[in-house]
């Protein structure tokens, strides 16, 4: 048995219009001006709790009050601002046709996660979304591959981690497991690189031979 573990937004699916939107929304209602276009797509995959005190200051009060803004303007709306990458969806039913185990590990809060899965044309093909439960400081995604590689009894060596930051690639290393960046998000390939990522997608048409790969060469 073979595991795929995909990251959800920049992998999956572009998610840049909700977030930013809500990030945007939730600086403003704070009376802050929002940073430009290109800060904010950085914020894209860490814990809400990581960045806005870069804004807001580390008052826990003003963390909270910022998250629940964005929260407000994300759960009404933003979760449904994203479009799947053209040629995924060819990639996860191929990959489903084929027997592979199929699931997202995500730093997006679980109910966010799970709501956005359960709506992909293709999400019924994975069994389980790996997410945090809150919205503390930090989600680790070498804890979600681990627990993932536990659940199916699936050794290190049968599984591929896909996204498109560093904390994707760091999480599969720190398990074992062969690690797949992905250029069309939000971390681009200098940053995949200095990850030391094992393979490198500049495209969706790139991904399902490369995760083949990974399988063959286990």
């Amino acid at each position: 048995m073979s595991l795929a573990l995909f990251d959800l937004d920049g992998t999956l699916i572009h998610s840049e219009a909700g977030i930013v939107g809500s990030l945007r929304h939730a600086l403003t209602q704070m009376g802050h001006e929002p940073p430009s276009q290109a800060v904010l797509r950085t914020w894209i995959g860490p814990p809400l709790r990581q960045t806005f005190p870069t804004i807001v200051g580390n008052d826990p009060a003003a963390i909270e009050q910022a998250v629940a803004h964005y929260s407000d303007r994300f759960d009404s709306q933003g979760w449904a601002e994203y479009e799947v990458y053209a040629g995924i969806a060819e990639v996860v039913e191929t990959l489903a046709a084929q027997g592979w185990t199929l699931v997202v590990a995500t730093t997006k809060v679980l109910p966010r996660a799970q709501r956005i899965v359960d709506h992909l044309p293709f999400g019924r093909h994975f069994s389980r979304v790996y997410a945090p439960t809150g919205e503390g400081r930090h989600s680790e995604k070498a804890e979600m591959i681990a627990q993932a590689l536990s659940d199916f009894g699936i050794a290190a060596e049968h599984a591929v981690m896909i996204g498109d930051r560093y904390f994707d690639i760091d999480g599969a290393r720190a398990n074992g497991v062969r690690s797949i960046g992905v250029t069309w998000g939000f971390g681009g390939r200098d940053e995949l690189v200095e990850a030391h990522a094992d393979v490198i997608a500049t495209q969706p048409a790139e991904l399902l031979p490369a995760i083949l790969d990974a399988r063959a060469a286990a």
